[in-house]
């Protein structure tokens, strides 16, 4: 099946090389020479705008799958597709755009004949090895029509049709939400244990030890376990920790709903500390982030 990606970064260069060993044909377009250069180096054929990419398919309908920022970037990249779509062409949102976002733009696309659908996208920089798990909103029609994609870019039972459109972007922003509560939870612990110099406590035998039969052994358990193995006293990195806005949407949306979520609130607060001192917890979740993400870090100053 042919695809054409819109933004050839770390996360939609690795999906086009998904793709490619999955035996699909796949274009990318990304405004950086150097990003074009490098996904041609690993076999995708590349264009320098969405105009000359839309010229590079051979068959109809085309898909083309956005992966760039939320907000004006997303609105930028799905004008210009509209202004070279056909009728029953596709277009996949495969970024952290806002929900409500998605929705405008499914409407959109439909006064044009064109499904929109929205892919919330989870799996970071191990999506290309382990696969994506994917949240799909949209019509019947462009789920199916997309769905060999989604079963090379997935891992088993690694994606579904949530719903209609805005579904697959509402159910990332909670996804991203309860990961920021996630991430706290263990960074709150990870400080504790590390404030007890009394016991001398190895902190990367401890992650190895509650990923063997705790209850509380995940694979987020698992990438602290690599973080402490690379760097055991967390003295190399700075605790500042971003936030994408998936982070702030959910919160917006707890208060919107009047459904409670103050671990999630607290989560999204203690990220905006980090950018005040340099807690010890921020600096897990700041390691964390960058092992399953590849989110950069602030690197102490020696």
């Amino acid at each position: 099946m042919e695809i054409g990606i819109i933004g050839l970064g770390r996360m939609g260069e690795n999906m086009g090389i998904r793709l490619l060993r999955g035996g699909h044909t796949v274009y990318g377009s990304d405004l950086s020479p150097e990003s074009r250069q490098a996904a041609e180096e690993q076999g995708l054929k590349t264009a320098d705008s969405v105009e000359n990419l839309a010229a590079l398919f051979k068959e109809s309908p085309r898909v083309f799958w956005t992966m760039v920022p939320a907000g004006k970037v997303t609105d930028s990249v799905v004008h210009q597709i509209l202004a070279v779509a056909s009728p029953g062409d596709i277009i996949v949102d495969g970024g952290n755009s806002n929900y409500k976002d998605s929705v405008r733009h499914g409407k959109e696309c439909e006064e044009k004949g064109v499904h929109f659908v929205d892919s919330g996208t989870s799996g970071g920089v191990w999506g290309l090895e382990f696969g994506y798990c994917l949240m799909v909103g949209g019509s019947d029609e462009g789920f199916k029509t997309v769905e060999p994609l989604l079963k090379t870019l997935a891992p088993e039972d690694g994606y579904a049709h949530v719903g209609p459109t805005g579904a697959g972007h509402f159910v990332k922003m909670i996804h991203n939400g309860i990961e920021y509560g996630l991430l706290e939870a263990y960074a709150e612990g990870f400080e504790l244990l590390a404030s007890a110099p009394e016991f001398n406590l190895s902190l990367p035998q401890i992650t190895k030890l509650w990923n063997h039969g705790s209850v509380i052994r995940s694979w987020m358990l698992e990438l602290a376990q690599r973080a402490y193995d690379a760097d055991p006293e967390m003295d190399d990195i700075r605790g500042v920790v971003q936030d994408n806005g998936t982070g702030r949407w959910t919160i917006e949306e707890s208060l919107e709903r009047g459904v409670p979520a103050p671990v999630l609130s607290l989560a999204l607060q203690m990220r905006f500390r980090s950018r005040q001192n340099d807690a010890y917890a921020a600096r897990v979740v700041a390691s964390l982030r960058n092992q399953f993400g590849g989110h950069a870090v602030v690197k102490e100053e020696k």
